[in-house]
């Protein structure tokens, strides 16, 4: 009797393994357009975009593409500010939705794009769900003699050849928003900005997935700041970041119940 129950329960979970091909969603979930950037104006960050934030014919470009994306009719827009600054974000973003001609002193992506795509949407309510931790990026340069020196320098020998190949100053801004948000682009900045570090260590060490660590842990509460908002299945909410972060949203909201992923591709034609 036993050993029939144990044979039966193996059965069912065979069963449930051959049918489980998707990942488990609740039944009215939460629409999220998750959508990668170039930074378009100061940013701290070790890799920057050359893009003029105040040139005219920039703007124009980034408010024609902002149409195509306001079709997603987003209910909620989330940005890269930390929620402390929720209350200016707000406050300008109300101004800007008035005044749509209105400059600002040092625009980004969230004031030339997110501002743009709401006031085109109707959309009422913006946050910022950043958070900031810094970490040691270069922490391969500073060992001698670590493990894996010779695979990231491999690596990052790679890229210089790819990025060679395609250069980013000759692409369009429509052409920069579709690198940013190709998937294997996105898992290469998870590779540059974390998983590459892993191997750098020194015996009986793990300095570089300390590092990447850090990384990891400022996106998992970047999203978890995204997990405190009030939000429902009506809502459609539409995320913009700088593509590394992303990439790991990327991987939460597949696997969440709630969150259900939209292609982001249909949006930047």
């Amino acid at each position: 009797m036993k050993t029939t129950l144990i044979m039966m329960v193996l059965l069912s979970i065979q069963l449930q393994a051959q049918e489980l091909k998707e990942p488990v969603k609740f039944e009215n979930t939460v629409k999220v357009l998750n959508m990668g950037t170039f930074h378009m104006g100061y940013t701290p960050d070790a890799t920057t975009t050359e893009f003029d934030e105040h040139d005219q014919k920039n703007i124009d470009r980034v408010h024609q593409i902002a149409q195509s994306i306001a079709e997603f009719n987003p209910t909620v827009i989330l940005v890269e500010r930390v929620p402390e600054k929720n209350s200016e974000v707000q406050k300008n973003y109300k101004k800007y939705v008035q005044n749509p001609d209105m400059k600002f002193k040092n625009p980004s992506e969230v004031e030339l794009l997110a501002f743009e795509i709401g006031r085109l949407a109707g959309t009422n309510r913006i946050y910022g769900i950043d958070y900031k931790e810094g970490y040691y990026y270069g922490i391969a340069e500073k060992i001698n003699d670590n493990y894996g020196i010779e695979t990231y320098k491999k690596y990052f020998s790679v890229l210089d050849s790819l990025q060679k190949q395609y250069p980013e100053e000759e692409m369009s801004v429509l052409q920069k928003l579709q690198m940013s948000n190709n998937p294997m682009y996105k898992d290469m900045l998870l590779n540059i900005n974390a998983d590459i570090l892993t191997h750098i260590s020194t015996e009986g060490n793990a300095e570089g997935a300390d590092e990447a660590a850090k990384f990891y842990h400022r996106n998992l509460v970047m999203y978890s700041n995204l997990n405190q908002i009030e939000l429902n299945g009506d809502d459609r909410v539409f995320i913009l970041m700088g593509a590394s972060h992303t990439a790991f949203f990327d991987m939460w909201l597949e696997r969440s119940p709630k969150y259900e992923l939209i292609n982001t591709t249909k949006f930047l034609k």
